[in-house]
């Protein structure tokens, strides 16, 4: 049995902090989008062997696989390396961001500095 594709714009959000999560799932999908959620990022790279989103929100502190581990398996697939991947995390440090940057993070985003409004600008300049 096949399942039919959703004709939405799919967003996979890999957050541990269920609050954080609970916030983005309704703020995407207010704004018309699919949310798919994944704790960790064991549970991202699960995903993503079924289905490839359109864009991936990646926090990086997270237990079993953390966002550096999700990014560097994702650039070195071939099939998920050109997924749009915006960094949403509360490490601030410069050298972070700028290594983030360096491996293949098309945004990256501190927590505390945006809203979830500006945040979702952000994520609709990569889906449109």
């Amino acid at each position: 049995m096949t399942q039919k594709k959703s004709q939405k714009k799919v967003v996979l959000l890999v957050e541990d902090d269920i609050f954080i999560r609970e916030i983005y799932d309704r703020k995407i999908t207010a704004e018309g989008y699919e949310v798919e959620l994944a704790k960790d990022g064991v549970e991202a790279i699960n995903f993503l062997k079924k289905q490839i989103p359109d864009l991936i929100l990646l926090d990086i502190v997270m237990p079993r696989m953390d966002g550096r581990e999700v990014l560097a398996k994702l650039k070195s697939h071939k099939e998920w390396k050109n997924i749009p991947v915006i960094m949403l995390t509360n490490l601030s440090e410069k050298e972070e961001i700028e290594e983030e940057l360096g491996q293949g993070v098309d945004e990256y985003i501190i927590k505390a500095h945006f809203t979830p409004s500006e945040v979702m600008a952000k994520i609709k300049k990569f889906l449109i």
